[in-house]
């Protein structure tokens, strides 16, 4: 019975325009886009297609009865794909799909980057209304995307990252990495790093989280957002969410940690989180982090205490390996990109599985690496809240590579030395181009 979909379009019950219409349409084209093709007028190319659509609510109406109910209670919802409604009414997913549920009364639901295809619902524009919900909520945490648009009542299975990456999106991607209200997207950038950091910070610690060029824009900024308020005399920035500020001796959440284990002994991590949390202003993502301090550890049912007392140092699992980092024998190399922080010395952040794979599993932990010839060593560092790997200025002023370019580091493993190399392919380099556009030298 599930077949007779594709059979009755199949068999010669609609014309070759017919098919060809109703194809087009669930390609997303429109009418005048469709008829152009098939050389019609719109109004030609609307005509075929409700023809079509008649006779196939008609067949439907004799084939399989309350098929229209059916169809709308699936679609009750923001979205569904039309894979749900195959599986809701028991026949093949097909085109010819699309037009019984638009007999049926549904429609492609709405968003900002227009109308969904392949997604249908009764009412067109509640997607939009989750979508708005999603917006209210940031700023987060890019890893939190998930959890938010669940919460938001968005649909599983939609493709909300090319929906939020849209160019008519109310939400950005920060420099971190995390969901950012597009018109609001320095000052929800530095809630985020303030909320993360846990401390009041000077207006320079802002300006690359904010990508702003001046501490007077960070400052100019933060005056016009009642979520931040200045720390006087300090000049620091804190968020007036934080109401024990001053009531906090804790300088990091790992002291906050170590300080309230020490106290209270042993803890679930639900326990301890809640009491930090109470002293020290932090996220729980940001508190998971510190477990991996050599300062705390496991009990053998499962609590956090101090390694001092006993307990089983904490490591973390084996996160997924990036693709800029592979490792063949005892050598493991890096692509890094090359930024500014780079060409003015500073460390480079780096990811996890790093750190995890040369065995810095817990915090701090760090690993030298020599170099050759007179070049300080590298030198990998793992902390509770990132990774590092230092210092490659000099190795970048060398091989004259400039912002954009990618260096390639090879670190070997069995005796700790490592190399590092230009690694852009020699037509995407920039440094290359560059060098290539510049006028030539003009003799004396």
């Amino acid at each position: 019975m599930g077949e007779w979909l594709v059979r009755a379009w199949e068999a010669g019950a609609f014309d070759e325009r017919e098919r060809a219409v109703v194809a087009g349409r669930a390609e997303g084209r429109t009418l005048d886009e469709v008829g152009a093709v098939l050389g019609l007028s719109r109004e030609r190319a609307r005509q075929l297609q409700n023809g079509a659509r008649k006779r196939l609510a008609g067949m439907a109406d004799i084939i399989q009865s309350g098929w229209r109910e059916t169809a709308r209670a699936a679609g009750a919802g923001p979205a569904a794909p039309r894979e749900a409604f195959a599986a809701a009414l028991g026949v093949v997913d097909h085109v010819a799909l699309e037009e019984l549920l638009a007999a049926a009364g549904l429609d492609a639901p709405r968003t900002w980057a227009g109308p969904l295809r392949g997604w249908w619902s009764v009412d067109p524009r509640a997607l939009g209304g989750a979508l708005r919900r999603l917006v209210d909520a940031a700023p987060f945490r890019g890893d939190e995307l998930g959890r938010v648009a669940a919460e938001a009542g968005l649909p599983a299975g939609l493709p909300l990252t090319w929906l939020l990456k849209h160019s008519e999106s109310r939400l950005a991607l920060s420099p971190d990495g995390h969901w950012v209200r597009r018109k609001a997207r320095g000052r929800d950038a530095a809630y985020l790093w303030l909320l993360e950091a846990g401390r009041p910070c000077r207006p320079d610690e802002l300006l690359d989280p904010m990508a702003a060029t001046t501490v007077a824009a960070v400052r100019e900024a933060l005056r016009r957002d009642d979520r931040f308020q200045q720390i006087r005399p300090e000049g620091t920035w804190a968020l007036t969410e934080w109401t024990h500020l001053r009531a906090s001796p804790y300088a990091t959440a790992v002291e906050a940690m170590v300080a309230v284990v020490t106290e209270s002994g042993p803890l679930s991590r639900a326990q301890l989180f809640a009491r930090v949390m109470e002293l020290h202003p932090v996220t729980p993502w940001r508190l998971k982090q510190c477990l991996v301090s050599d300062q705390l550890g496991e009990t053998p049912d499962g609590l956090v205490d101090l390694v001092s007392r006993g307990a089983r140092p904490i490591e973390e699992e084996e996160p997924l390996q990036p693709d800029s980092m592979v490792i063949e024998g005892d050598v493991l190399g890096v692509r890094i990109p090359v930024t500014r922080d780079i060409l003015r010395g500073s460390g480079v952040n780096v990811h996890t599985w790093l750190t995890w794979r040369l065995g810095l599993r817990r915090a701090p932990m760090s690993r030298t690496f020599a170099t050759l010839g007179d070049h300080s060593p590298l030198v990998v560092r793992r902390s509770t809240s990132s990774a590092q790997l230092s210092s490659l200025r000099r190795h970048a002023l060398e091989l004259e590579v400039v912002d954009g370019c990618v260096l390639a580091v090879l670190l070997r493993l069995e005796d700790d030395t490592a190399r590092v190399g230009h690694g852009c392919a020699s037509d995407t380099c920039p440094a290359r181009r560059a060098r290539a556009a510049a006028p030539p030298a003009v003799k004396a």
